[in-house]
This record gives structure tokens, sequence and C-alpha cells, in this order.
């Protein structure tokens, strides 16, 4: 697994009428973890599905590498690129460890067997995301927590050089969340991932692209990005943000609404209060 690096261009994307994603342009540097961060229905997932080739832009393109993903062959493209989305389909009728396999086919020729690194990838894989244990339990029977963190497994086995997760926490408990983005953020490759807590983006992304209505509405380091006045623009909510005094990352305080009127003023400089 090596890391690549990501350029996406210019790009707009439309259903229809309505336009999802509107001249985005963003990049990532080999080995960095980019964040994306905005409301629901601001485009992230959308801009995720054109990255890994879902998707076909109106306009603008995404790179890897300087190729335009549209030109990869198919097996090229999906030995540089892993997705592990927020709704993979049906369920699979296969064992835990025959799903996580599934990353090592754009690796082999047809027919060809597990190797015994095949084996081993499969077993790091699935201890990462803490899943050893479910490697012979049927795959639709698992709970939305535990198929998380398999189908990350499957993305790791696939050892792409270019991981793109949309919401990759969701169904997850705090500690897998943790251990997850623990690992991702240890990968020899650049990831770029959707979030919705944005203290887990703070912590873990080296940058944040903020979308909102389709558009990037501010991009940088975390420290310079989640602001007070930024979140009551994007997500219309009170905040504060503050350093963590161990991490150093920006921590962000949501406030309940009107708890900001509700703090009583300062007096003025000499009065009792009494």
């Amino acid at each position: 697994m090596t890391a690549t690096e990501l350029v996406v261009e210019g790009v707009t994307l439309t259903a229809g009428a309505h336009r999802l994603v509107r001249d985005v342009s963003l990049a990532a540097r080999p080995g960095e973890v980019i964040g994306l961060v905005g409301p629901n229905g601001s485009g992230k997932s959308s801009l995720l599905r054109a990255v890994y080739r879902v998707l076909r832009p109106d306009a603008g393109h995404v790179r890897v590498d300087g190729a335009d993903v549209r030109s990869l062959p198919v097996r090229r493209l999906a030995r540089t690129v892993a997705a592990v989305v927020q709704e993979p389909g049906a369920g699979f009728d296969l064992s835990v460890r025959e799903v996580v396999a599934m990353g090592r086919t754009p690796h082999k020729r047809l027919l060809d067997g597990d190797t015994a690194e095949d084996a081993r990838l499969i077993e790091r894989s699935l201890a990462a995301v803490d899943a050893a244990g479910l490697a012979d339990r049927p795959f639709d029977r698992l709970s939305g927590g535990e198929r998380q963190r398999v189908l990350i497994a499957r993305a790791l086995t696939q050892q792409p050089s270019l991981l793109v997760l949309d919401e990759p926490t969701n169904h997850l408990d705090v500690r897998h969340q943790l251990e997850v983005l623990d690992h991702l953020r240890a990968l020899p490759a650049t990831v770029l991932v959707a979030l919705h807590d944005l203290n887990l983006a703070a912590y873990y992304c080296d940058r944040l692209y903020v979308l909102r209505e389709g558009a990037v509405t501010a991009s940088g380091p975390p420290s310079e990005v989640l602001t007070a006045r930024l979140l009551a623009e994007v997500y219309g909510v009170s905040a504060e943000v503050a350093v963590h005094p161990r991490t150093g990352a920006p921590q962000v305080t949501f406030l309940p609404a009107g708890a900001a009127a509700a703090v009583p003023a300062a007096p003025p400089p000499g009065a009792s209060g009494v």
C-alpha cells in the first residue's frame, strides 16, 4: 500500500435540474487525511461518488497521480482506489472472511485462488478493525456496526493507494470509531473521508473542506477552519471552539438553542453586582 495524490478540479455534478456539487476543487497530497464536513445535503457523498467513479462530472476532472479517473482501466482503478460507502447495497450470502477476501480480487487473475499472502492480509485487516472474531460468521447476520467494520476491512485488504470513505464511523461505538480512525491515520495511503463528527474530524484530519449547498465554503487546517462564526453560518448553530489541552486539536462544544442568550452579560467595570 502506497500513497497517491488526489486532485479534484472544478467538479460540478447535477441530477436533472438539481445541482449536487458546484465547481468544487480540492487536493490531497500523498499520505494526507483530508476531511469533508458539512450539513446533510451539502454534496459530500456526491463528491465522493465522483472520486470513485460512480458519478460522471458534468464539468471538471478528478485526477489520481495526474491521470483522470475516467480514463483508468477498471482493474487499475480498483487497485488504486477503495471506497467504503454508507449504503453498501444488498447483503452478501457469504462469511465475513469471504467478504473481506473480495478486496483481493483486483490483484488476481480469473480463477486464481487465495495465496498465503492473501490470507495474511485478510487476517491483518480483520484484526485492524477488531473483527477477527467475526471471520466465520455470516455477513448478513451481523449488526450494522459489525458490517461497517467488515467493509472497512475489505477496503484495507484491497491495499489501495487512495481510500475514500463516506461516514465510516456510522453505527460504530466510541471505541471502534477511535480504533478505525487511528488505523486510517497510520496507513501509508491517502485518505479522503466524509465525517459528521467535527471533533473527530478536527483530531484526525490534516485539512478540512467545508461544503455548503454543493460548494466549498472554507478549507484549511482544522484550527483555521473550525470557528464559531463558520459553524453558525454553515450549520446554523451556536458553538464554542477551544483548543483541547491534551491533544492540541480544536474542540467544538455545541450550545442548545437559546443558551447563548441565557448567559448573563458581564457587569460593567466598577459595578458591585449587588
